[in-house]
Parts: structure tokens; sequence; C-alpha cells
């Protein structure tokens, strides 16, 4: 080696011992800079970091049916994703699999074909490997068991997901496990900008702070390695609310609602049942015509909206009467006429002539100048001060917040200080609004003796350490006396049992004795009345002669078939008392053989729209109806005998089941004796009925 090349290296060594020199230099200063010029700044960052909350969101609690059922319920879901530039992607296998992955894709995730997934899987390949896509969105909100089954899948099913690319994000949702039943009443939740899940509607809102719980809280706290967080307060879960809804009930109300409302072609219908001994709503449902096609879907929650009702707020003028001494006999004969002036206002007239009416017969035959006459009598205390009826209202709490737990519920609106025109309208129905829900309870109130019991959709609250069980409180202890309440069941009965009753052809059954109230309102358009347009009210109890429950039915400007109040929603209320008979819900027994004997027994009614399994015995005789027959895609079961609608078939010959499935899709209820095959129908094959009449059959051995 000569000397140049020596002081070559030299040089070298030297200016690299100088820059390594400079580079400690530099650590050094830097460092001393860190730690002692700057180290008040630094020293403040990490307490700010270490002081740093973060916020726990607890869970939130569920709904729950009467039962126990979840109504609503907390669920994880995944969106899974592909990262195609993960360290260790596999892509030749990939590529390979890429065919057997769609054709597993399409057959368990149809929302592409299998060619369509194949190209979906193929299209990032298609780019250069460092510009490959590293959240490929493969699925989105599936559950936990359709993420495992992915995972089976080829190529997915690799362990390690770094080979394989699969990401995953966790989301918790909001679920119904029962889909639209009673959807408006649990209601809806939505996120926050503070990532909060909060109540929006429905129960989910009115009982949002017991639901959402208490949230947490997380703290940093250094460790060796790494700053992470620290739970410092936990957080506590959401109240489980257990609510009064009984599933089998609920689904009962809405598809007889439904049945109705397509029938009649209505824009909505509303119907709420109640027990008469607690005021545990055990189903609400509100239906509206969907805007994108001719099925009903869960709407708005109209029972607890304002609305004039008609003349199902008659009984509630009568129960003021009879409390303050306006009437005491039902026999009393009240003068009807062609119509009646009263304080100055347009004549009131009624939908047919009158000459006079006993008591009873203004109920029975829903005469508005029958209760006007009564409501303002010379010697009474509205004639000269008409406020005092709204006070009289106020006494007996219709006006009290009602407190259900369902959000958006709204007082009936009475005027304070009415003219005499304004009170001879109010007393049948008109300038007033009041909600569905208030007009029941009164009604409740009749069939519970007086007792006024407060309607109430919340029974229990179950915490992590405790349960409460709520109890039944009453808006006011008695609002008349047992014996006018008797009265007004009486006259309420006599409005489908009498011979001149406004219900009487479509409400009246025969093993269940339904009381009740008809009631008509035209609706407001552009500030007047449209004649054309009415809201169809029944309210009643059943069974009349020792109430078990109570229920509401509006319907909403029938088009079509239907178009009266007893055959809209009245026959909601009869067909949903005479199936909640069949299935022994009204304290009857299905065993009768102790209380009749072989001709005299009451037939049992069976809807083939029902496809649980009944036992209906009739003394040792045993008729066990189960699944009729695979449903159609529409879900209407199949029936063996083809009739037109309105048109009895000829069922004479055939099975219980192939009878049923028959008759009711011909229009008509059904109504059978017996067990083995149909011996005798009436009417016979081949006679005209309207819709919902009811087809009687005999079954024999023979």
């Amino acid at each position: 080696m000569n000397k140049n090349s020596q002081r070559d290296i030299l040089v070298r060594y030297f200016l690299i011992s100088i820059s390594i020199i400079a580079f400690a230099g530099f650590i050094i200063a830097a460092l001393f800079r860190t730690t002692v010029i700057d180290a008040e700044k630094w020293n403040a960052k990490a307490m700010q970091e270490l002081s740093r909350v973060d916020t726990i969101l607890p869970t939130r609690g569920d709904i729950l049916a009467d039962d126990g059922s979840v109504l609503a319920t907390n669920l994880r879901y995944y969106t899974v994703r592909i990262d195609f530039r993960s360290e260790r992607f596999m892509s030749a296998r990939y590529l390979s699999a890429i065919d057997s992955i769609a054709d597993s894709l399409a057959t368990y995730f149809p929302i592409r074909s299998k060619a369509d997934w194949a190209a979906y899987l193929h299209k990032p390949m298609l780019k250069d490997p460092d510009k490959r896509p590293r959240a490929y969105k493969l699925l989105s909100n599936i559950s936990y068991s359709q993420y495992q089954h992915l995972r089976t899948f080829p190529f997915f099913s690799i362990p390690n997901a770094n080979r394989n690319g699969i990401t995953v994000e966790k989301r918790m949702r909001r679920s119904n496990p029962y889909g639209d039943m009673a959807r408006r009443s649990i209601g809806g939740v939505g996120e926050q900008s503070n990532r909060q899940i909060r109540g929006i509607s429905g129960l989910e809102k009115a009982l949002d702070s017991l639901l959402y719980g208490t949230p947490g809280v997380a703290k940093k706290i250094p460790l060796t390695r790494r700053i992470v967080n620290w739970t410092d307060v936990p957080p506590v879960p959401g109240y489980d609310i257990r609510t009064t809804i009984d599933i089998n009930i609920q689904d009962l109300v809405e598809n007889e609602l439904n049945q109705i409302l397509e029938t009649c072609d209505a824009d909505w219908g509303v119907a709420v049942l109640m027990d008469v001994a607690t005021g545990d709503i055990k189903a609400i449902s509100n239906l509206e015509k969907s805007p994108s096609g001719s099925r009903y879907i869960e709407g708005m929650n109209r029972a607890v909206l304002g609305f004039e009702p008609g003349s199902v707020i008659k009984p509630v003028s009568m129960l003021i009467a009879l409390e303050k001494g306006l009437v005491n006999s039902l026999d009393e004969v009240i003068p009807i006429g062609q119509s009646y002036a009263y304080g100055g206002g347009r004549a009131i007239t009624d939908s047919h002539y009158n000459s006079a009416l006993t008591v009873r017969g203004v109920i029975e035959e829903s005469s508005n100048i029958g209760m006007t006459r009564i409501i303002t009598r010379p010697n009474g205390p509205f004639h000269n001060h008409p406020e005092e009826f709204y006070k009289a209202l106020s006494e007996i709490g219709f006006l009290d917040p009602m407190m259900t737990g369902i959000a958006g519920e709204r007082t009936p609106m009475i005027p304070r200080k009415p003219s005499r025109v304004t009170l001879s309208r109010m007393c049948y129905g008109y300038a007033t609004e009041v909600p569905p829900l208030y007009t029941l309870s009164i009604y409740n109130a009749i069939a519970n003796g007086g007792r006024y019991v407060r309607p109430r959709l919340v029974k229990e609250l179950i915490g992590a350490e405790f349960d409460s069980v709520l109890p039944v409180t009453y808006v006011r202890d008695r609002i008349c006396s047992e014996k006018n309440a008797a009265k007004l069941r009486d006259m309420l009965r006599s409005v489908v049992w009498g011979d001149r009753g406004t219900a009487r052809h479509f409400v009246r059954d025969e093993n269940v004795e339904i009381a009740g109230k008809t009631g008509t309102c035209y609706m407001i358009e552009n500030g007047a009345y449209n004649t054309s347009k009415k809201r169809l009210a029944f309210c009643g109890f059943f069974p009349a002669e020792s109430p078990r429950y109570s229920c509401i039915v509006l319907t909403c400007h029938p088009r079509q078939n239907l178009l009266g109040a007893a055959s809209t929603s009245g026959q909601v209320v009869r067909n949903i008392a005479r199936k909640m008979f069949s299935r022994g819900m009204l304290g009857n027994t299905s065993d009768y053989r102790a209380e009749v004997t072989e001709g005299t027994r009451p037939s049992l009614y069976y809807s083939a729209d029902d496809s649980r399994a009944r036992h209906l015995k009739r003394g040792l005789e045993v008729a066990e109806v189960t699944q009729l027959r695979p449903r159609s895609e529409s879900g209407t079961p199949q029936a063996s005998v083809q009739a037109a609608r309105g048109v009895v078939p000829q069922v004479t010959g055939l099975g219980l089941r192939e009878a049923i499935v028959a008759i009711e899709n011909s229009g008509f209820d059904v109504a059978f004796s017996g067990t083995g095959y149909v011996s005798r129908q009436t009417p016979l094959a081949g006679s005209s009925l309207s819709p919902g009449s009811t087809v009687h059959i005999r079954l024999s051995e023979h």
C-alpha cells in the first residue's frame, strides 16, 4: 500500500469519526435541550396526555315483552374487508381460489351472482401490487354466525389473517328480533355526534335515561413501554325494561287490523288492547299504507295523538250526566225529533229519525240530538255555565297526562270556556281532540266498575343487582259509582245486542259477548269537513258480563267494501275477541265436559292465517289443528278447494283443515263443532255472503 492510499484511508476515517462525534454531539445537545431547557414544556405535554379522560359508553338495556321475549336488544355486526397489501398476502393462492370463493359467496350471500362475485373479487388484482386496496369491502353488517361461516370458505379459512388479508370492523347495533311488530311503540335509536346511542322515538326515547345507563371513565397510565387506557370508573349498563306487550296478542291484533285495512283500502288504522284490571297495554298497532305500494307497514303512533273522536265520546258524556244527576233511569224518554238547534248554532241532526228515545236508546242508536238534550238540560249545571263541562272532565282525570311511557303522548284538547254551541258539539264528539288511548281508558274504567286504572306499557325495571316491579296505579280511584258503571255497561251492551244497536250486524259473536260504541267523524281538510272522508272507530270491552280486556280501533278513510264504523273497526274488535276465545285467552277452558252437553256446545273459531298449532277440545273429542298447508309466496295457505271471493265453497266431505282454508280463502270466518269430516255446512255451497260473515260447519266421524 503506498503512502497516498494510506493517507486517503486516514482521511476517510477522520471524516467518519468527525461525523460520528458531531452526530453524538447533536444527540447530546438535543437530549440536554429536551431534558433541561424544554423539560417544562415536555412535562406539560406528558401530563396532558396522562390526564386525558376517555368516556366508556355503557351497554344499552333491552326492551322485553311481558313473557321476557326480547323486543329490542344490542347485537354486534361485522364489516369484513380484505387488505391486499398485508405483509404475507398469498396472491397466487387467492387468484386460484376466486372461483370457489365466488361460488360460496353467491350461495350464502346472494347479493351478487357467482359471476358478479368473481368479477368483484378479481378487480383489485388488476392493479399493481403496491396500489391494491388495503381495506376492500367484502361484506357489511353481517352477524357473528355469518362471519364465522364466512371464515370456512376457501382461502378465507386460512388461520393467519396476514396471509388472507381479512380484517374485521365490529359495530353494535340496535336490533328488533320481531321486526315491525309494535315497532312505533318500541321506538328507535340514533347515534349522536359524541357517539352516544340515544332513543329518538317510542319507548326508546321516553325511557332513554333508564335504558342508556351511566358512562364509565378511562384514564391514561404510563407502563414500561407505552401509555395505556385504564378503567377508572366502570360503565353501568342500562336497565332492561319489561313491557306489558303480549307477543301472541300483539301478533293477533296486527293481523286482524291489517286484514280489515286491506279489505276496505283505508289510509291507516290504529288498534290498542288493554287489560281491564291492570291497565296493561297488551297490544298496540299503528298501520299505514306504504308509500311504495299497497301493503301496510308500521306507521306513526296515532294511538297517543289527538283526533275528533266522534260518537265514541258519548259514553264519557253520559258518565258525567249520570254522576251529575242529569239522568237516572235508563228508561227515561228523551224527545228527539227531526233536528235540534241549541245556542244559536246550526241545527243538530241524527243519521236517522226518531221522535223519542230512552236514555239507553240514545247510546244504542247513537243520537246526537239525544246526547245534546241531556247535557244541556236547563236544570243542569252546564246550560248556563258551559265551562263546567271542562271542569267535570278534569275532575275525573280525563285531562291528566297518562304517562304510559309512549313518546309523543298528548293530552286531550278540550275548550276551557266553550260557548253553548261548542258544548253541544263537544258532548257528541266534535270540537275536541282526544287521543284514542284516552278514550279507551274511560271505557276501561267503565268495564272496571268505575276504577280509573292508568294505562301503562312498562311493567318492570331489571338492573344488574335488583329488579323493580312497577305497581298498578290509578288516574282516579273512582270516576263513577259502581251503580252508574253498571248502567253504562248495560247501555254499551245494547249497542251490540240491542234490536236497533249501531253495531248489531257486525260485532255480535255467539261465544264472546262484546259491549262497546261505534263512532264516525268527518275529517277536516282546508278548514272544512270533508264528508267523503271519515274516521271510523269502535271502542269497547269483552266479555261484557265480566270484562277482561278493553279495545279501541280506528280506521281512516276506507274506500271500498266496508264503509261503516261497525263493519271496519267493530269487526276488528270482534275478530280479536273471537280468536282470543278460541285460544282460551278469556278465562274460558278448552275442555267443556263439565259445563255443556252434546248439542249445546258453542262453536270454536280458527284462523287459517295462523300457523301455530291448536288443540281445541270438545268434551271427549279432540281436534288437533297444526300447520295447514305449505304457504304460497304471498304467505297464504294453499287450499284444495277454490271458490270466488264472497261465494261459499263446497266443503262437505272435506277434513277440518281443508274446509277451514277453503272457507277463509273465500273471505269468511269459520265456526265448527265436532270431529272428523264435514257432514253439514250453513249456508249451502254457492251462497253469496258479505266478507267477514261466518260459515258454520258440523263435523262427524261418519
